[in-house]
């Protein structure tokens, strides 16, 4: 989709008229309603450019949840945290481990933990460098804040698409707490408490947790169980001791754990072939559920694992020195998780076992200085340093239904393959428990230095200009195994041999005048007879054998190919390979923020970010293009570095071994305005990222390559009204025009001039709340919101569809969203509350992403989005 001036105009009328009637504004504007960081009504305090400032005078397209608004919105985790953040993209697919964030387009990170995230996601100041360290549930949130566009200038690692921030409650010098209890459908039961006080003057405590139990909302008729159900539970314990008025030191410590059964996929496109020879293997007479993926019926043969540790502590500590404040902020953390699914997603046992079991060590270590002089000048200054050390352990091998699978697609002829052709005991392919098995080290020191300063030359007029040097190294090392032995077969240099020997058999049987073939008797006593003739037939035989080897017509092998989908690793670091990459990178940022009135804001702003390079810590790990030429030896490939060491292995393919680094750029100009009742703000601009690191899910693996440049025009806007006492309308728009400026290596080819998938065009949140205090204390509120994303291609590409099909086929899948969530509270004088609430009231169904189904050639899976859930809530505050 082209952006156009009459587009912009018809937009920007809309807002326009949307804005008088409502005055838009969930998470980024401002709310009256807005938690206990209010000075007044409609003040809102955030620390996006670390330090606290209010979002009237913060010159950054930032988004402002409260806690107030998380707990009216009953938002349940950060997934749910999109539905009023229309920038923001959540989705959580392969595995309770992953979840990726996605800010105005841009953003990846996945289930590979080698794959480091666009959008940068802090807790308490502390950096969680993996999703999975990233989704536990937080208790006791006091704001969460989103930070649109690269924002690498005050946050040192990753941020080249923007930031989330998560802030909670510190601990009260005043006794308080609450007790929470939630029982939902599909089994729903939540427990949350927290209690917070003094242990003396100048030390103060509070301890927070939660458990959060549902049964799963899908079923599988094969196991008889239910899958994607939530199983979590976490702890989190902090003291505060703030000995004068000038110094604060923050100790937070905390643990949660996650075992769940997580997640399905649907079979959305089938191919009769394959589905006729998972009957077979199954003995299933539906071994793939063919109904609409929103019954949520499935069939597998085993249960998903998702067993997850993440736990660690931090400690931060502020002193005031006057006109000049100190902040480090220490932190260590662990994650630990295993993962194994039925990844073929059928009632065949095909796919035994796609298991990851990852343990990540992280050591962060931040300090900053800055300036609150009176004059015209301030400045921040700070350093920060990452060290984080990963293992990763994969293994992906056959179940026990697998060769009676793959000699049904092979017509039976398995057993010929074997001990006609290749003379091989019979049985040696495709046996249970071969398969892949990779491990990974990896090693990732940075450092980075930061500053900012901002003068005002004039009244009502800042100047900006912030700077941000970013050194990064990293070492990985792999040691795989395959103990696939079908994978290694070179099947174009058997099938050359067998056309090779064919021809000769064909062509020595005409010359003696024989029906048909010559045996092998024949064929040596014409060679005997005949040296000079015989020399020519097998010349003219190999080359015929060379030029149709890769025929499929000509070489039956070849039909097997698609079943070679492990083949050989080649290990690194190696001759050719050395595993290491290092990265440095000078970010800034220039801005230039008018206070036109007391209440209106203007600012322009031109920034870069940086995000350094990533690795891919998986079987789709392959050389790259630049290094390797694949191909059989009998074709003579192109030489190439590999190769020219001596390590080319049978079938080596190239792949996505790493990614170089990010670069981003973004040209923007806001207004944000803010009167009693009535606040909005407006951004326009223009992002785009160099390098971009596209990470697809293969269905077995991640492909991670390096786009030559994605860019993205748009506008967001947003407010809130008081129309009338009690009464609060909010409504954020955001509007996207994004393309791949350049994408020429992709895993489907030329993406070049494309418009990347899954971006909508136009995202929405809108909704209202009343509230209303009787006169003997209690209060009733009514809330009620709307999340819309117009329809949108899924994936770019898709292999089921055939080689130059890829991108046309995958234009079927689309997904448009539309969800009504909604609530209400009615609370007593005495600190009880009582809340009904309902997501995705009206059981909006849409299928969230699509991949290649595993091991079934042709064929498509999906995931199908989460139904409707609703319950009720009791909550008493002391």
């Amino acid at each position: 989709m082209k952006f156009t001036e009459t587009r912009l105009k018809s937009i920007l009328l809309s807002g326009a008229a949307l804005g008088t009637l409502a005055m838009p504004g969930t998470a980024m504007a401002q709310d009256a309603a807005q938690g206990a960081d209010n000075v007044d009504t409609n003040v809102i305090i955030v620390t996006a450019s670390k330090r606290e400032t209010t979002l009237q005078e913060t010159p950054i397209a930032v988004s402002v949840t409260s806690g107030e608004d998380i707990e009216d919105a009953q938002i349940r985790d950060l997934i749910d945290l999109q539905t009023l953040v229309p920038s923001l993209r959540v989705s959580q697919l392969q595995s309770s481990a992953n979840t990726n964030f996605i800010i105005r387009g841009f953003g990846n990170g996945a289930n590979n933990p080698g794959i480091e995230p666009s959008v940068g996601v802090f807790i308490d100041g502390v950096y969680r460098s993996r999703s999975a360290a990233q989704i536990g549930d937080l208790p006791n949130i006091q704001r969460v804040e989103v930070l649109r566009g690269p924002q690498s200038t005050l946050f040192g690692k990753n941020a080249s698409a923007g930031i989330i921030s998560i802030v909670t409650e510190r601990p009260q010098f005043q006794f308080g707490g609450s007790v929470e209890a939630t029982y939902g459908n599909f089994d729903a039961r939540i427990l949350k408490a927290d209690i917070t006080g003094p242990i003396s003057d100048t030390l103060a405590f509070s301890v927070a947790g939660n458990i959060n139990k549902r049964d799963g909302f899908a079923r599988d008729l094969n196991l008889g169980i239910k899958f994607n159900d939530r199983d979590r539970w976490g702890v989190r314990g902090q003291l505060l001791w703030e000995p004068n008025s000038d110094l604060s030191v923050r100790l937070i410590g905390d643990y949660d754990k996650i075992d769940e059964n997580c997640c399905i996929a649907a079979n959305i496109r089938s191919v009769p072939g394959i589905f006729g020879a998972l009957q077979l293997a199954s003995g299933d007479p539906r071994p793939i559920e063919p109904q609409s993926p929103f019954s949520y019926n499935v069939r597998n043969n085993f249960a998903s694992l998702n067993e997850i540790e993440n736990y660690g502590g931090s400690v931060q500590a502020d002193y005031n020195l006057g006109a000049v404040s100190l902040t480090s902020i220490t932190a260590y953390r662990e994650v630990r998780s295993f993962t194994d699914q039925d990844s073929d997603f059928t009632s065949a046992d095909l796919i035994g076992e796609n298991s990851a079991d990852t343990a990540i060590k992280t050591f962060t270590q931040e300090v900053r200085v800055a300036s609150d002089f009176d004059g015209p000048l301030n400045f921040l200054l700070g350093g920060f340093y990452f060290n984080e050390k990963i293992n990763v352990d994969n293994a992906l091998a056959f179940g026990s239904d697998f060769r009676t699978y793959a000699n049904a697609l092979a017509g039976g002829q398995l057993p010929f393959l074997e001990q006609g052709i290749l003379g091989v005991p019979l049985g040696t392919f495709f046996q249970q428990g071969q398969g892949l098995f990779d491990s990974y080290d990896y090693k990732n020191d940075s450092y980075s230095i930061f500053g900012q300063v901002d003068f005002k030359p004039i009244d009502r007029l800042t100047l900006t200009f912030g700077f941000n040097y970013t050194k990064d190294k990293k070492r990985v090392s792999s040691d795989a195994v395959s103990t696939d032995a079908f994978s290694a077969l070179d099947l174009v240099g058997i099938g050359n041999t067998v056309i090779t020997q064919q021809g000769i058999a064909t062509t020595v049987g005409q010359a003696l005048g024989l029906p048909g073939q010559a045996n092998a008797a024949q064929i040596g006593a014409f060679a005997a007879a005949n040296p000079a003739a015989f020399g020519q037939i097998q010349a003219g035989s190999a080359a015929f054998a060379r030029a149709n080897n890769l025929n499929p017509a000509v070489n039956p092998l070849l039909a097997f190919r698609p079943l070679q989908f492990l083949p050989p690793f080649l290990n690194f670091p190696n001759a050719v390979e050395n595993g290491r990459t290092s990265d440095d990178d000078f970010a800034y940022t220039i801005r230039a923020n008018f206070e036109v009135t007391d209440n209106i804001n203007i600012y322009a702003t031109y920034a870069t970010g940086f995000k350094a390079s990533s690795f891919n810590l998986g079987r789709d790990s392959r050389p790259s293009a630049a290094v390797f030429i694949p191909g059989s030896p009998v074709n003579n490939p192109a030489a190439s570095p590999i190769r020219d060491a001596g390590l080319a292995l049978p079938n080596l393919t190239t792949g996505s071994r790493f990614a170089g680094p990010e670069n981003s750029e973004v040209y923007e100009a806001g207004l944000k305005a803010q009167w009693p009742l009535v606040a909005f703000n407006l951004a326009v601009f223009k992002q785009s990222i160099k390098g971009f690191q596209s990470n697809i899910f293969t269905g077995t693996g991640f492909a991670l390559a390096n786009a030559g440049e994605q860019s993205t025009f748009g506008i967001e806007f947003d407010g809130t009204v008081q129309p009338a006492r009690g009464v609060n309308i909010f409504v954020a728009m955001t509007y996207l025009d994004p393309t791949y400026d350049s994408f020429v290596n992709s895993a489907f080819g030329d993406l070049s001039g494309t418009t990347p998938a899954g971006i909508p065009a136009l995202s929405a949140s809108m909704g209202a709340s009343f509230t209303h205090e009787f006169d003997n204390g209690m209060t009733l509120s009514v809330r009620g919101d709307y999340a819309y994303e117009s329809r949108v291609q899924i994936i770019e590409g898709l292999n089921a569809f055939g080689p130059g099909n890829q991108q046309a086929g995958a234009r079927e899948f689309t997904r448009e969203v539309n969800l009504i969530n909604a609530s209400t509270t009615l609370e007593l004088a005495n600190g009880l509350a009582v809340s009904l609430w309902a997501r995705n009231l009206l059981d909006a169904q849409y299928i969230t992403t699509v991949f290649d189904s595993v091991a079934q050639s042709g064929s498509v899976s999906g995931y199908p989005n989460q139904p409707r859930t609703y319950g009720g809530t009791v909550r008493f505050k002391f």
